[in-house]
C-alpha cells in the first residue's frame, strides 16, 4: 500500500496573505508522483534512464481551503485511469486537521525521448505493471 506524501509548507511557498501561493499546488501534485514511483520501487529517474518520459498533457486544481506556512498536509494520490500509453491522476491534499484543501486532476502520457508514445506494457512491462496495479487497489479502495 503506498502511504500518502507527507510534509510541511515552506516559507517561500506562501504569498504576501500568508498561505501557500496557488502554483505550488500543482509542484505538490508532481511531487506527491515523484513520490509514489519512489515508494512503488520504480524510481522516477529509473524510468528516465530507460528512454521514458511522462509529459504533462493537462491539469486542474480547485482550491478549498488555504494551507499556511510551516503548515503539515498529505496528499492522497489515485491512478483513475491506465492504458499503457497515458493515465489520469486524482489528488486530495488535507491538512492535520483533515480538512480538505485542495483536490485535482493530471493527465499524462508514456513517451520516448522524441516524444512518441510508447506503450508500456509491450515494451516496458515492470513499468506497466507499477501504474496498473495501484490502478486496481485504488479502485478496490473506492469500493
Amino acid at each position: 500500500m503506498i502511504k500518502p506524501y507527507r510534509r510541511r509548507v515552506f516559507y517561500y511557498e506562501t504569498d504576501k496573505m500568508k498561505i501557500m501561493h496557488h502554483s505550488n499546488y500543482i509542484r505538490i501534485f508532481e511531487e506527491s508522483r515523484v513520490d509514489f514511483l519512489r515508494q512503488s520501487g520504480m524510481p522516477f529517474e529509473e524510468i528516465e534512464s530507460r528512454g521514458i518520459l511522462m509529459p504533462v498533457l493537462s491539469v486542474e486544481c480547485m482550491y478549498r481551503h488555504p494551507l499556511k506556512f510551516d503548515e503539515l498536509f498529505e496528499v492522497n494520490m489515485k491512478i483513475l485511469r491506465f492504458n499503457g500509453v497515458s493515465l489520469d491522476v486524482s489528488y486530495e491534499i488535507t491538512n492535520s486537521d483533515g480538512k480538505l484543501c485542495a483536490t485535482g486532476k493530471s493527465s499524462h502520457c508514456f513517451t520516448d525521448e522524441n516524444l512518441k508514445p510508447v506503450r508500456t506494457k509491450k515494451s516496458y512491462p515492470d513499468i506497466y505493471k507499477v501504474f496498473h496495479d495501484y490502478m486496481l487497489e485504488c479502485q478496490k479502495s473506492d469500493m
